[in-house]
């Protein structure tokens, strides 16, 4: 079980714009389609190298402002896949987060 206390976000609030505008940017970029199934997100992208990267620096930095965060990018045949989890006390984050790759901002 996942301490309470270490279920938050670090970022400022300037900075947390700022991340949610790049993770709505790739998401209206390359956003093929997203799932949820028991907690778990899957988000699946078009896959080219300019998508990896975005994905690529958006985890590395989500993983560090939010380390309850289970994040996992896979790739299969032309698509690039990001899982999203959480701890049942960090649930509402992990769906904040699927859902900011379809928000427009």
């Amino acid at each position: 079980m996942t301490d309470p206390r270490s279920i938050a976000c670090t970022l400022s609030e300037s900075a947390l714009r700022q991340r949610l505008d790049q993770i709505a940017a790739l998401g209206a970029d390359a956003l093929i389609a997203h799932e949820e199934t028991s907690g778990t997100h899957t988000l699946r992208f078009r896959r080219d190298d300019q998508a990896r990267r975005q994905l690529e620096l958006i985890v590395d930095a989500e993983s560090r402002c939010c380390p309850f965060l289970d994040l996992q990018i896979n790739q299969r045949a032309d698509e690039l896949l990001l899982s999203i989890d959480a701890p049942d006390e960090g649930r509402a984050f992990a769906d904040e987060l699927a859902g900011a790759f379809s928000a427009t901002r």
